[in-house]
């Protein structure tokens, strides 16, 4: 692993909590600006953060091609196993941790949500954020200008009108300067070799949503504890994206309506209930979690009567699963 700036090991877990309190904290608005200031302890439960998709899942939102569906997600699988982050990466880093990638995570979720970016913008940009951190040690001061150049590089790919680089600039309080901010999207694209054609958790749901004719609620539960998935690093990045999609699918199933895995998806993906049981149960417990935990806005923003309010339904009590 090459690194930015190496530091040597043995912070204490004071100190790391220290500077996880300057890495990030709430929500601060000035004009555009979406700032990270620092964080108090009351301040976990006082966050207000409003984020939405550019456009919601309703009924006959999903643009599907049959005849090139099997098609399409058969190069999706191909491609997952080639533009996967590193499963465990996180402990060869040597001066971050999980925690401050969960509140950088929560706070691009926001950035999205004041420039109107699409979902898939913030699953392209976090997918070039760790596999930029698989292979680079970053210092934590350094860690948001890695993620911000990560948004840079998604809302270019993904986005008609991505903002300017002086808006990414501003949004980050004038923590760097332009220059820094465009030496590291080009370092980002170096070490991601310019592959950003990344199949994400998102396309594959999608796809699984219209080859079931998917009811909205339904949908927007999955797309919600999908999302959800992108604060853990562990441990998701031990499954594929294509198979989180497959358990945020279940989970959602099974929650509204009491069905798991539908046989049309099982011959869709391949996947038998048994192979997605392991990610499906991970997914559960972080569901169970997601009311309590101190970053809000992906919880907010599946809030909104716009997505059926799906943040606020219940975790079932248990899974059908022996």
């Amino acid at each position: 692993m090459s690194s930015i700036g190496f530091v040597s090991l043995g912070h204490s877990s004071r100190e790391d909590l220290s500077a996880l309190k300057m890495l990030a904290g709430p929500c601060v608005k000035a004009g555009k600006r979406v700032v990270l200031g620092v964080l108090s302890e009351n301040d976990h439960h006082n966050r207000t953060c409003k984020v939405r998709l550019c456009r919601p899942v309703a009924s006959g939102d999903i643009l599907s091609v049959d005849e090139y569906a099997d098609d399409i997600h058969q190069h999706l699988r191909e491609s997952e196993l080639r533009y996967r982050p590193k499963p465990g990466y996180m402990r060869k880093q040597p001066d971050i941790t999980n925690c401050m990638r969960i509140i950088l995570v929560d706070w691009l979720v926001e950035v999205a949500e004041e420039y109107k970016l699409c979902s898939e913008t913030i699953y392209l940009a976090v997918n070039y954020l760790d596999r930029f951190l698989s292979c680079m040690s970053v210092l934590r001061g350094k860690l948001q200008l890695v993620g911000t150049a990560a948004m840079l590089l998604a809302a270019k790919y993904e986005e008609i009108y991505p903002p300017e680089v002086d808006e990414f600039v501003y949004i980050t309080d004038d923590t760097y300067t332009k220059k820094q901010l465009l030496r590291m999207e080009h370092l980002v694209l170096r070490v991601l070799s310019f592959d950003m054609t990344a199949p994400t958790c998102l396309q594959f749901l999608l796809q699984y949503i219209s080859e079931e004719s998917t009811c909205a609620k339904t949908a927007n539960l999955a797309l919600y504890l999908s999302e959800l998935s992108l604060f853990e690093v562990d441990p998701f990045l031990l499954y594929l994206p294509s198979k989180i999609a497959a358990a945020a699918y279940c989970l959602a199933n099974y929650t509204l309506n009491r069905m798991l895995w539908p046989d049309s998806l099982y011959a869709f993906t391949g996947y038998t209930l048994a192979e997605i049981a392991p990610c499906l149960v991970a997914l559960y417990k972080l569901h169970l979690g997601a009311e309590g935990r101190p970053q809000k806005a992906i919880h907010h923003k599946y809030k909104s009567t716009k997505y059926y309010s799906v943040s606020l339904v219940k975790p079932v009590e248990t899974l059908p699963l022996h």
